[in-house]
């Protein structure tokens, strides 16, 4: 039996239902004060009714961040693949739940709802999450899950110190299947058909400069 139909049938749903809206609604007023107290230089989240501060990250997570940004944002740049991206501090705002993802890419219809004075993010498209010791339960818990509910078609985990990237495509049923698992050759990310991606690129700089001159 499904958890819904298991609720329908309980004799104490209204009160449930009612318990429940309470307890969203102050959860709601939560995250205004979160979004209120939050300042340009922080990097913050609120997951679940809680607000998540994130401390300074490693030199090697930020070069991957920033590799990978410098590769889709180049690349939108010089015309081979169209939309929006942006990196670490653009929060995205889901049903309940405020995000920073480390990389964010708005395919044309989401881009055309993003201006120069947009600090609320719509759901992205495709998503990358650079894993660190304080975020990697959550990139593979609350975030897995809650990306694939809300149709971010393309997820990637990527592990900066194995050199290693996870690439998950969102499939019919709602669920995130693992398409590849590399530590070598090419990444074709599916958000992005026809764009071969050398795995390097995402790690090493003289191999991101290297690509990004075939792009131009």
């Amino acid at each position: 039996m499904s958890l819904t139909l298991e609720l329908l049938q309980r004799p104490t749903l209204a009160l449930e239902v009612k318990e429940i809206a309470a307890f969203l609604a102050e959860e709601a007023k939560a995250r205004d004060e979160f979004r209120d107290k939050i300042q340009p230089h922080e990097k913050g989240e609120f997951i679940n009714g809680e607000t998540i501060m994130h401390s300074p990250s490693r030199d090697v997570h930020s070069t991957t961040v920033g590799l990978l940004h410098q590769l889709i944002r180049i690349s939108i740049q010089a015309g081979t693949i169209p939309g929006h991206v942006v990196i670490e501090k653009a929060m995205c705002a889901f049903t309940r739940n405020d995000y920073e993802p480390d990389i964010a890419w708005f395919g044309p219809d989401k881009a055309k709802l993003i201006g120069p004075d947009t600090t609320i993010y719509p759901v992205p498209d495709f998503i990358a999450e650079v894993l660190s010791p304080a975020t990697r339960k959550r990139d593979r818990g609350v975030k897995f899950d809650d990306y694939a509910a809300h149709g971010v078609a393309e997820y990637w985990i990527v592990d900066a110190d194995d050199r290693t990237v996870e690439q998950y495509v969102l499939e019919a049923s709602g669920e995130y299947k693992l398409a590849e698992k590399l530590a070598h050759s090419d990444i074709h990310p599916r958000s992005f058909p026809g764009l071969g991606i050398p795995l390097d690129a995402l790690f090493d700089s003289a191999a991101n400069f290297a690509f990004l001159k075939t792009l131009l």
